[in-house]
């Protein structure tokens, strides 16, 4: 062109019929060149079960029989082999592979190809605004508010919920499921992601050997849970990850986004969703991405997530317009609080009730909850049924049984009511444990009854099963880590003077249990003892118990000391945190050992990697020690030892 432009307008006349000319050839080559493909992949629907052998040979090096890309044809086929693929999946593994993945599309994919039907007739401004507010009820976040206006305009939303095959679920997972009822409600098409290969890549969460099996469980557990608070089955669409993500196009997106995503924005995104350690595997930083692209891979218009979620919304957010696709609507709930008021987690024991816990197990664990008289801000109880039980609940009220002489029985019609009441003492922790434990054991009812068959007990054993160790055989040896160190918050009742040390104080402090530990501390000439009293503090409540001049010490009061020892102080706990609250790092959230072997040195060598920062955070291998009002700090200590 550029040798062109200063020729007489004749001569660029004559080029540009010669260039029209030249299209035109190049358009009638490619479709020879695809007519004479689709001959010779004879697929008619007398003669195609024959034609398996030369299906696999066509998909054996692509992913779909047309191209990079699905097509109206794919889905042709895929109907007409409908009845002969699944009797020889293990023949064609390809041909297996490729219907498997247009199985999971064809229920929205296939009708983007779908020319003959009308489509259906946009909301009107009253009924998108009735469905807008169904979506958006007891969320925390919505990012994309406009994008998701635009869509309703025309038709109702696509939404995904994905969640990664790792630890067992807990009651917690109602809370998306209700929200999941919500969409359906407001017309939305819904899919459900096992996201298998996710917990593979989360530092191998799920081992490859379980993968499968793991899909399953979650697969049965998630519909179980779904039929017990009514939602239809039908109306939803469930896809496992592997079942796409190792296609062809998603390898080389993924390609793609590496070659575009820094090793920062990597660990900023998974950094409240994938465990944090000092020195990550490549597969956790890969993990954001891999989330990212199933928004495109899924044809959805909204990614659905609890509110830890939302580094990962942002990545997608940024790095999808990246590569050409869209930004998606965000739509993030809160996320509870377990029953210790931290968050509820798999790997933590103490904070969760499992979905196949019987009556009496739920009962204890609900009694053990943190549920401190008006306390309305970390209580994990009323969070619960404010997003779980008054949305179960329907048009029924939420009724609390008691005796005539507490006060006798009562109901309330909605969360903020309960919570009003909760705030003002009308009704008393016990009252709340009480009604709670009973509506949790009616929705597990239905679940612990279908999981009592000897299918799903196999699958259960199989997908989560439990180490056998050998008579005489050395158990193996545990990684060191702080998440091996139980510390929690401590509130010091009674401060007193060693009565045969002139160095110790022997204090009675609240960790959370019945009764306050007796804890025997040296910090008699660095700390006055009024200071002490009332204080927030933190203890290891798993070391051996131990005699200090005549009085057993349950415990240790953890303080930041300058080299010398010239200069200790008592780390200071946030104000807001509640006695008997874990305090750990980031990523850090395994069960504590019930109790530190002296002989192992676990304790010393972790207290190698505390320290503290110049902004006098107290951090474990640069990640800050924190509960959920916030990070421990020292007063004026920088680069201290913790000891």
């Amino acid at each position: 062109v550029r040798k062109i432009v200063s020729r007489p307008m004749s001569f660029k006349l004559s080029y540009y019929n010669e260039y029209k000319s030249y299209l035109r050839r190049c358009m009638i080559r490619h479709v020879r060149k695809i007519v004479s493909r689709r001959n010779n992949m004879d697929f008619t629907t007398a003669s195609f079960p024959s034609s398996l052998p030369q299906l696999e040979a066509h998909l054996s090096s692509r992913s779909y029989i047309t191209g990079s890309k699905s097509t109206r044809y794919d889905f042709d086929v895929h109907r007409r082999v409908a009845a002969s693929v699944t009797d020889n999946a293990s023949l064609y593994p390809a041909v297996h592979r490729w219907f498997r993945h247009l199985s999971h599309l064809s229920g929205s994919v296939s009708s983007t190809f779908n020319t003959t039907s009308a489509p259906s007739p946009p909301p009107t401004p009253e009924e998108a605004e009735r469905k807008k507010s169904l979506i958006c009820r007891n969320l925390q976040e919505v990012v994309g508010k406009d994008r998701m206006d635009e869509v309703m305009k025309t038709r109702d939303l696509k939404v995904y919920w994905g969640t990664a095959t790792t630890g067992k679920p807990h009651i917690a997972y109602f809370v998306p499921m209700t929200k999941v009822a919500d969409f359906l409600k407001a017309g939305c098409e819904v899919t459900i992601l096992f996201a298998d290969l996710h917990g593979y890549l989360d530092n191998m969460k799920a081992p490859w050997e379980l993968l499968q099996l793991r899909a399953k469980y979650y697969e049965a557990i998630i519909k179980s849970m779904l039929k017990s608070i009514g939602v239809p089955l039908e109306k939803l669409r469930f896809v496992k990850g592997t079942d796409y993500q190792l296609s062809k196009e998603y390898t080389l997106d993924v390609y793609r986004l590496s070659s575009l995503v820094t090793d920062h924005d990597a660990r900023k995104a998974g950094a409240e969703v994938v465990k944090q350690v000092a020195h990550p595997l490549l597969s956790g930083l890969l993990y954001p991405g891999l989330q990212a692209l199933d928004e495109e891979y899924l044809n959805v218009d909204a990614q659905f997530g609890g509110v830890d979620q939302r580094k990962i919304f942002m990545f997608a957010e940024k790095y999808l317009p990246a590569l050409g696709y869209k930004k998606r609507v965000h739509l993030m709930n809160p996320m509870i609080p377990g029953l210790t008021g931290d968050k509820m987690s798999s790997s933590d024991a103490d904070s969760k009730i499992d979905l196949v816990d019987p009556p009496n197990v739920v009962k204890k664990k609900i009694k053990k909850a943190f549920c401190e008289p008006g306390n309305v801000t970390d209580n994990g109880l009323l969070s619960f049924t404010k997003y779980v039980i008054f949305p179960y609940l329907g048009e029924r009220q939420f009724e609390i049984k008691r005796k005539p002489e507490h006060g006798g029985d009562i109901s309330y019609k909605d969360a903020d009511s309960l919570e009003e009441a909760f705030k003002n003492q009308i009704i008393y922790p016990l009252d709340l444990k009480n009604a709670v434990a009973d509506y949790i054991n009616e929705l597990l009812a239905s679940i612990i009854k279908d999981f009592s068959t000897p299918e799903l007990k196999k699958l259960t054993s199989q997908a989560y099963p439990v180490a056998k160790q050998q008579k005489n055989a050395p158990a193996a040896e545990q990684g060191i880590d702080i998440a091996r160190v139980e510390i929690r918050v401590g509130k010091i009742v009674e401060v007193k003077c060693h009565d045969d040390a002139d160095s110790l104080y022997v204090e009675q402090i609240d960790v959370g249990e019945d009764q306050p530990r007796t804890i025997v501390s040296g910090l008699r000439h660095f700390v006055a003892q009024e200071k002490l009293e009332g204080a927030l503090v933190a203890v290891v409540c798993n070391l051996k118990p131990a005699n200090m001049r005549g009085v057993r010490s349950q415990g240790m009061l953890l303080c930041s000391s300058d080299k010398d020892h010239k200069v200790v102080e008592v780390l200071k706990v946030p104000e807001g945190s509640k006695p008997g609250e874990r305090i750990t790092a980031k990523g850090y959230t395994d069960p504590p050992d019930k109790q530190l072997n002296p002989k192992k040195k676990i304790f010393e060598k972790v207290q190698v990697d505390l320290t503290t920062t110049e902004g006098l955070e107290v951090t474990y291998k640069g990640l800050p020690l924190e509960t959920s009002a916030g990070p421990l700090t020292t007063p004026t200590l920088v680069g201290a030892q913790i000891r």
